[in-house]
């Protein structure tokens, strides 16, 4: 029968032979010219709904994820019509993505059974995976309960491939302690972590075993028993030390997340301290995971954290940004938007202070500005506060060295903004020293209230400290010292 179109004839012997020899041609160009990579860059605004590519908004609450190849797998709590007072256990979605940016809805990981820990009115939480290349599986750990959180216990799921379905193994007490948020931490030499909270004595570290299916033995413990406990674990390790994010005991409420180092994972572990701006309850959100992009040109660490709707958990936004991680210090900034190249491994803010350019800095409690003391040119002079006078000793040029770091140079002295001998103590007066690219002449300049504002606190990135007014002093000629963060209009600047 027509169709209705032109009949089309059988090509010639002659047609044929032109038509392969132009398909060889085509085959040795694209073997021999150098192939151009993709780019993977993916686009971030904080606070914005994140959907699946059907439009679904992403269950990925209590964040897992793994890269196999070029491709992540991301596991979350479905939390999809859920509040505060009703949690039950729904399932663990998969996703996959090679950008982080765009995410696309696989199927059920890990689905509700009838009975059992997976059964209705059961808890399941912040669902982990790792690969053990020894038994070829994928294990999956997650927060096994009762609806009453009596049980407090940490499930086992297997599967052969990264998005599962995963076959239930059990549930059990790590070394018969309590266990409720969990973290999953594999080391360089494929060693297992298991990281617990059990508030009746601390945050666990534990080595799994080899098959990673059960506990090994007990590693270390943080913090104590009660509010002096930590939930929420996420580590990383980068170079010779280990990072450990964790949250405060405050339930469905936000708080000020701290974070400790050590160069082993039996300790001893640092004093534990804020890494975003004080006061600000870490954006108002909670540790999930830190997720590791590593490119061609860098390495970039991304906190992945959950600002918790209570009245629809569904809906909780995901917070996810850059990590500044240096030394011993670890800052998390604020960004309303922001982008990831994948392929290098780097990351941009959309917006922040202008570089290299000159600006003031206005305390915040005080009104005054950031001053070299009598307008000197001398390498020690002491930064202090003082009335604005339109002095070239209240402007500083802020240079990015990378991320949301700052160097800030007077105008006047041409000399760098100083914390004195690399002090890492409480109180330290600032000066104005030689610019050398110390860490100790190194700033994170982390917006802190409105998100188009332009209040910030400076993080020192060498003590971790913030620069701030010492006693909170609204006098002219009060010393400008490095303090502990607790988010005081002190310790924060208006940059204009």
């Amino acid at each position: 029968m027509s169709n209705g179109h032109p009949r089309r004839g059988r090509p010639s012997a002659r047609q044929l032979g032109t038509t392969s020899f132009l398909a060889l041609l085509v085959l040795l160009a694209a073997l021999l010219l150098p192939t151009q990579a993709t780019a993977a860059t993916a686009s971030f605004t904080l606070g914005a709904t994140r959907t699946d590519q059907n439009g679904n908004t992403l269950q990925l609450h209590g964040l897992g994820i793994i890269k196999v190849g070029a491709t992540w797998y991301g596991f979350g709590e479905d939390k999809t019509g859920e509040t505060s007072s009703n949690t039950s256990f729904q399932d663990i979605p998969c996703y996959t993505s090679t950008d982080l940016g765009g995410w696309t809805y696989r199927g059920v990981a890990l689905g509700r059974q009838a009975t059992g820990d997976l059964g209705p009115d059961r808890i399941v939480e912040r669902p982990k995976v790792i690969h053990n290349s020894s038994t070829g599986l994928y294990v999956m750990y997650m927060h096994i309960d009762s609806s009453t959180y009596s049980d407090a216990r940490v499930g086992v799921a297997t599967s052969s491939s990264p998005c599962g379905p995963y076959a239930y193994q059990d549930s059990f007490r790590p070394l018969g302690n309590l266990s409720r948020d969990i973290g999953l931490f594999q080391d360089t030499d494929g060693t297992g972590y298991l990281l617990s909270e059990d508030r009746n004595n601390g945050l666990h570290i534990y080595r799994l075993a080899a098959d990673y299916l059960s506990v090994d033995s007990a590693v270390a413990l943080l913090g104590g028993s009660g509010s002096a406990s930590y939930e929420a674990p996420a580590l990383v390790k980068v170079g010779g030390t280990y990072y450990l994010l964790a949250s405060h005991l405050t339930g469905w409420g936000a708080n000020d997340n701290v974070y400790t180092t050590a160069t082993s994972l039996s300790g001893p572990w640092a004093p534990v301290r804020d890494f975003a701006a004080p006061g600000t309850h870490t954006y108002d959100s909670q540790t999930a995971n830190i997720i590791t992009v590593q490119g061609a040109s860098g390495t970039t660490y991304l906190y992945a954290g959950d600002r918790w709707n209570t009245s629809d958990l569904g809906n909780s936004p995901l917070i996810w940004l850059p990590l500044t991680i240096r030394g011993t210090t670890v800052n998390l900034g604020q960004y309303p938007n922001w982008t990831l190249d994948t392929g290098a491994g780097t990351w941009a803010p959309d917006s922040g202070i202008p570089t290299n350019a000159v600006h003031t800095l206005t305390n915040a409690n005080s009104s005054m500005l950031m001053d070299v003391s009598g307008g000197s040119t001398s390498n020690g002079a002491k930064v202090i506060q003082w009335q604005f006078n339109g002095g070239d000793n209240q402007k500083w040029t802020l240079t990015r060295v990378s991320d949301n770091v700052y160097t800030l140079t007077s105008v006047k002295s041409g000399l760098c903004l100083d914390v004195p001998g690399q002090a890492t103590a409480e109180g330290m007066q600032l000066e104005q020293w030689t610019c050398n690219g110390g860490t100790n002449q190194q700033f994170a300049a982390d917006l802190v209230g409105s998100l188009t504002g332009t209040k910030f606190m400076l993080v020192n990135i060498n003590s971790g400290l913030n620069v701030g007014v010492e006693s909170s002093s609204t006098t002219g000629g009060a010393a400008v010292v490095q303090l502990t963060g607790i988010g005081a209009t002190s310790e924060q600047w208006t940059v204009s």
